[in-house]
């Protein structure tokens, strides 16, 4: 959502950030709407003002034994106008903010202009791929020689873009998501928590899913929505607050379940769990002051990247440009993890600082010690990351000429130390 405000302040700022996200400039329809919005908020109120005076001299001319006819009619006017007013204004907001919640956040200063994934920026990288002395195989491949991973009976139950994980692969998932949680809470200070998977439009509003992305998601005959990530619930639990200043940051973490549509994805990685309906995702979501989310999204980043690291898992990082950045973030971050099966790399993480883009959309304050007034906080979300295709990336990296699949050490205590998944186990 955007400060209505600042547009009319800086109109070519605002139409400058617009051009960046590849839309045409919309300050000059936003502001005609919000001139037209505000001539009607002054006749109501210009029209309020002089019923009031007209009505209070209806009195004075009754008392006085004169006509007071006129002002009589007079003031059934004003009624009407007042009434037609009220509803004109009314329109306007509407018709206001549905072109505001319509606008992607604008781009922050430092993110990279260009049209598509073309123009992202690498960072740096982590880790060298291993050098296989056999020819590596994607994960499916692995999954099912394994005999644990099973697509065709995941079809029989639920169709396409499912899949059924058993025995010690979906231990292995288990132990993946455990893991994570444990080194985000236990050593980067998140709090664990766990949301509900269905929420209400007003939560898929708040962090930008809706109005603009509604076919990506899943509803229910409730009304409600099924989570596509735990963004949405985490970031929501401030809806409509106030904070403390004292209060902030906050930092929570959540491994769910996330259901989406894939809706644009016809076509796109049909086999296997790179993108699935359902799969499982740890995320990282952060409330900061405003001046603390830049520093923030560094550190966000920093935390997704430690589960790679510690894996074992050979990584690089990029800063997605203006025409790939999602609806609500003023800058991402996105971690690819190398899979040798497909010899490139892919996204397992994507970290975004949304500044106050969803807090206005959520409506939630901070109160800045010593200041009286109330200012929006920042929001960042992050992946900490996709436990699919984490087991992806552990089963390709860790893949044996024999089939079978080594365990990275840091998993073998969730393991009960297993430290090879064998064919049949």
């Amino acid at each position: 959502m955007h400060d209505i405000k600042l547009i009319r302040d800086n109109s070519q700022a605002f139409d400058s950030g617009v051009a960046r996200r590849g839309l045409a400039p919309l300050s000059s329809r936003i502001l005609e709407l919000d001139q037209r919005r505000r001539a009607a908020q002054t006749a109501f109120q210009e029209s309020q003002a002089r019923r009031n005076e007209a009505s209070k001299q209806i009195g004075q001319v009754k008392k006085q034994g004169g006509d007071a006819q006129a002002l009589m009619d007079e003031v059934a006017g004003l009624k009407d106008r007042i009434a037609a007013s009220e509803i004109e204004d009314k329109a306007l907001g509407e018709e206001i903010d549905t072109l505001l919640l319509s606008i992607p956040n604008l781009p922050a200063a430092d993110v990279p202009d260009g049209p598509d994934e073309t123009a992202n920026v690498e960072l740096r990288r982590f880790g060298e791929p291993r050098a296989f002395d056999f020819t590596p195989l994607e994960h499916d491949a692995i999954g099912e020689k394994l005999g644990l991973m099973d697509f065709q009976s995941a079809a029989k139950l639920s169709g396409a873009r499912f899949v059924v994980l058993k025995g010690q692969l979906a231990r292995l998932e288990r132990a993946l998501g455990a893991f994570m949680l444990d080194l985000q809470t236990g050593e980067h200070g998140y709090t664990e928590v766990n949301p509900p998977l269905l929420v209400r439009d007003e939560a898929l509003f708040g962090t930008g899913q809706l109005p603009k992305f509604g076919e990506d998601l899943f509803r229910v005959n409730t009304g409600h929505w099924l989570i596509p990530t735990a963004e949405v619930p985490l970031t929501n639990l401030v809806y409509g607050d106030i904070l403390d200043d004292g209060q902030l940051p906050i930092r929570l973490t959540a491994q769910t379940p996330c259901f989406r549509s894939e809706a644009g994805a016809a076509g796109k990685d049909t086999r296997g769990m790179i993108r699935q309906h359902q799969f499982t995702k740890v995320e990282l979501v952060s409330i900061v002051r405003p001046d603390q989310s830049d520093a923030e999204h560094e550190r966000m980043t920093a935390c997704a990247e430690e589960v790679l690291k510690r894996l074992g898992l050979p990584y690089r990082v990029i800063v997605l440009c203006t025409g790939d950045m999602g609806f609500s973030a003023r800058k991402t971050y996105d971690i690819e993890v190398w899979l040798p099966g497909q010899n490139t790399y892919r996204e397992i993480s994507s970290c975004s600082n949304c500044g106050e883009f969803q807090a206005r959309r959520m409506n939630t304050r901070f109160r800045p010690s010593g200041e009286k007034g109330t200012r929006f906080i920042h929001t960042l979300n992050g992946s900490g990351l996709a436990v699919g295709r984490t087991l992806v990336a552990v089963l390709e990296n860790y893949q044996q000429a024999d089939g079978s699949v080594v365990i990275p050490a840091v998993l073998r205590p969730y393991m009960g130390g297993l430290d090879v998944i064998g064919a049949n186990v």
